[in-house]
Formats: C-alpha cells, sequence, structure tokens
C-alpha cells in the first residue's frame, strides 16, 4: 500500500483515523506515538485502524502530507489577500519553517531518509503530493507577481526554490545533524526576513 492509494480512501472512518493519529503523533512524536493510543483517540478498534494503515509509518507521512496541504491552504489564503509581495514572501516563509522546525517536521525528514530503502517510494509520494504543491502555489505567486510588474523573474521554479532554501539557511543543516533542535522564533523571523530581503534585492522590478 502506498501513499497514493491511501489517499484514495475517503470516509468517515478513516478521517477519525487520521484525525487521531494527527492528535497523537502532534503530541507524543513519532516514536512515542503508540498503534493503542491512535485507535484509542480516534474511536476506533485497532483491526479498523490496521486496515487501512498496516505500517505506522504509513500512517504518519500519510498525516504529515495532510499537513503541508493545511499549510498550502493558509498560503492560498495569504496569496488571494493582495498584500505587499514581501508580507506575502515573509507569511510563506515563516509557515515553512513553522512546519520544517516543529518535531513533527523533522519526524518526517529522518523517516524519508531512514526508510528510503524499505519504503522506496513513500519520500518520493510524499514529495509529490505534499511539498510539490506547496512549490507550484509559490510558482503561480511570483508568475502573477511578474505580470503585476512588481517582479521580473526569468525562472520562477529556480526563484521558488532558492527562497525556500533561503529561508531554511542555517537552521535546517543543525537541526539535521543535532547541534540545534529548536531555533527560537526570533531566530527564524530573522533568517526569513533576510530571505525576503536578499529575494527582492534581485528579483524586484
Amino acid at each position: 500500500m502506498n501513499v497514493q492509494s491511501i489517499a484514495s480512501k475517503r470516509g468517515r472512518k478513516i478521517e477519525q483515523v487520521l484525525e487521531g493519529a494527527r492528535t497523537v503523533f502532534m503530541a507524543d512524536g513519532f516514536e512515542g506515538a503508540s498503534v493503542d493510543d491512535i485507535a484509542k483517540t480516534a474511536g476506533v478498534s485497532k483491526a479498523t485502524l490496521y486496515s487501512y494503515f498496516p505500517d505506522k509509518k504509513l500512517l504518519f507521512m500519510e498525516v504529515a502530507r495532510l499537513e503541508c496541504l493545511r499549510m498550502a491552504e493558509n498560503y492560498d489564503q495569504v496569496l488571494h489577500e493582495g498584500s505587499d509581495v514581501r508580507i506575502a514572501l515573509k507569511s510563506m516563509g515563516m509557515d515553512l519553517m513553522t512546519l520544517i522546525t516543529s518535531d513533527f517536521g523533522l519526524n518526517v525528514f529522518r523517516i524519508c531518509v531512514a526508510e528510503s530503502d524499505r519504503f522506496p517510494e513513500l519520500g518520493r509520494q510524499f514529495f509529490e503530493n505534499g511539498p510539490m504543491k506547496v512549490r507550484a502555489m509559490t510558482i503561480d505567486y511570483l508568475d502573477q507577481q511578474i505580470a503585476a510588474g512588481k517582479l521580473k523573474i526569468k525562472d520562477c521554479a529556480l526563484a521558488a526554490d532558492q527562497f525556500a532554501e533561503m529561508c531554511k539557511a542555517d537552521i535546517f543543516p543543525c537541526m539535521v545533524f543535532g547541534i540545534d533542535q529548536k531555533p527560537s522564533k526570533d531566530r527564524i523571523e530573522h533568517i526569513v526576513d533576510e530571505a525576503v530581503e536578499t529575494f527582492m534585492a534581485r528579483y524586484e522590478a
């Protein structure tokens, strides 16, 4: 079973499982979350849970995919508010870093890396169904701002990737290598602010 086939299943029971899993994973992390606790919180039997998700990692990654879609919805709201480009970019950058620097986000990264041999499709399907959707929305926003005469960009896909990487500068490598697991909000905001200003210095029309 893969993420795509799971995503195609919808109904009251699976929604209960996913909401219960989200609650438990957010509270206890991946390692601390037990299948018993998830089933209890979701109000379903373990047999029902396993019928949808035979492996806890698959359940976790589906919850993670849905979290990315939640972030995409926040992006969509920001992009349709018609706010200043700098304000929109900062909001997108802060949403991105809030997810990435959370225990939840770090668990996603570690599972994708650790399970790349056993579940080779896991990381790719999560990336395509989560982060790639956010990336596509960023590219679309940049295209709109070019049309409005606010930005001047030749390669919007590259520019979107550059912005995301600048927002992660210093913070993400330190988290991956265990140097700084909990960057402060002030530090995250400072780096995102600098990413926005660097981006605008290069691409503002």
